[in-house]
């Protein structure tokens, strides 16, 4: 069996700057050392220790990753000259701050759809700014660094998991019974109830309930049995587009699967039932019954 071929990716400052002694003055090459050296010195003195060998040496690897991320998005081919001409023209410091933007912002997006106090608490935030910065841009510049393609990844996670919390926010938002302000949010189970609830039709939005009132759910439903597709489609008409998406992928699969909605029509007792409720709603349940 032959071995993978590993091909070699080296950050994309270092295979710019190997370009420097043919395609750059020695003015220009005087500049980007000078400024490269004053990343490094600010990145030691708020990231790493400044006062040790070990700490610069971290530092400039946080550099090499911190500029290659921003070269990767200002420059979207894999021409290194031009990466060579971004950081020329603009400047290795305007580069690393486009570099250090894109991991702030990202730092900044949910992880998950379990949201508390923890994830808007300013000392925390900027320790998970810190964790990120370091995890995507310790960079070694004679080896393979990946860390542009991690971020797009992550990007794109958070991406998802930023949708539906800013969904169940809106839900929220639109209870029936007033806006809940609760700091702590699961916003999929924010989103299960508004669809569960949503086949009663009328077009009320619940996101958040307690068993008297899911109790009196099960019974309207058994007694009315209403059309549920008709409920999820006054629920859809009243949610904004831009988290409409996620709502009807939620529905789909809520449609075939979701075990309260398809147990509800049976002999299910009310404590059979709001177990499985529990599955799907978690945190977002009010214990209104010993």
């Amino acid at each position: 069996m032959l071995p993978a071929l590993v091909i070699e990716k080296l950050p994309r400052l270092v295979r710019a700057i190997k370009l420097l002694p043919e395609e750059a003055t020695p003015d220009e090459a005087a500049v980007l050392a000078d400024e490269l050296c004053g990343i490094t010195a600010m990145v030691a003195e708020k990231f790493t220790n400044d006062r040790t060998a070990e700490g610069i040496q971290r530092a400039l690897l946080l550099t090499v990753g911190g500029v290659s991320l921003g070269l990767e998005h200002e420059v979207d081919t894999d021409d290194d000259l031009a990466a060579l001409d971004v950081l020329i023209e603009e400047g290795a410091e305007q580069v690393f701050q486009a570099g250090f933007r894109m991991v702030r912002d990202l730092a900044a997006m949910p992880e998950d759809t379990l949201v508390g106090e923890y994830d808007t608490d300013p000392v925390y935030a900027k320790r998970r700014l810190k964790e990120l910065f370091v995890d995507l841009c310790t960079a070694d510049p004679g080896e393979t660094w990946s860390g542009y393609e991690r971020y797009l990844s992550q990007l794109k996670e958070r991406q998802g998991v930023q949708a539906i919390v800013r969904a169940a926010q809106w839900l929220r938002r639109h209870h029936y019974e007033g806006p809940i302000l609760d700091p702590d949010l699961n916003a999929e189970g924010v989103i299960a109830l508004a669809i569960i609830f949503a086949v009663e039709a009328g077009g009320r939005i619940t996101a958040r309930t307690g068993q008297r009132e899911f109790e009196r759910f099960v019974k309207s439903v058994r007694r009315n049995k209403p059309d549920f597709e008709a409920g999820w489609a006054e629920l859809m008409a009243r949610v904004p587009a831009a988290h409409q998406g996620v709502i009807a992928e939620r529905i789909a699969t809520y449609r075939e699967q979701c075990t309260v909605l398809q147990q509800i029509g049976t002999k299910a007792s009310m404590k059979q039932l709001f177990g499985e409720l529990e599955n799907y709603a978690g945190s977002e349940l009010d214990a209104d019954l010993p």
